[in-house]
């Protein structure tokens, strides 16, 4: 199963929406907040693929949670926007997290700065940013229990 990652739009709507359209094979959005309004718009445009978004610390009103736990085809996924873990001064505080939560995947935004890492059975990944230029994105692939994870710009 391929996965859109996602994180940071700030009100560039157009540009959320191009990435998924350009993703044609991802089945399922993951969106790691600050733009909750272009996450609804454009999981309203794409009813044929299943949308899961946390609260960053921009979407105010927010009814979403500010960390999600998913399983998809087997893998926990732990998410969140970051900013309540001070992801802007390291990862200590959201690795131990996700480690406690059983995760396999920790995906994080909040820094604007794309990054992956392996750490001892825990792939993290925070996607970049939508807004900017170039806007960065993450997708996942996740085939028989095995996780391949890269960032990339459009």
């Amino acid at each position: 199963m391929k996965i859109l990652v996602v994180s940071d739009s700030h009100g560039m709507t157009k540009k959320l929406s191009e990435i998924v359209r350009r993703q044609t094979k991802a089945e399922v959005v993951l969106f790691l907040g600050d733009g909750e309004s272009d996450f609804d718009h454009v999981k309203a445009e794409f009813p044929e693929k299943m949308f899961i978004g946390v609260r960053g610390n921009n979407d105010w009103c927010s009814s979403l949670k500010n960390t999600e736990v998913i399983s998809i085809e087997g893998v926990r996924i732990f998410m969140t926007h970051g900013h309540t873990y001070h992801v802007k001064y390291g990862l200590s505080e959201l690795k131990m997290s996700a480690r406690s939560a059983k995760a396999d995947i920790l995906l994080y935004g909040h820094t604007h700065d794309p990054y992956t890492e392996y750490d001892d059975g825990l792939y993290i990944m925070n996607p970049g940013a939508v807004l900017g230029y170039p806007s960065e994105y993450g997708v996942i692939d996740i085939q028989n229990g095995q996780i391949l994870m890269n960032t990339a710009a459009y």
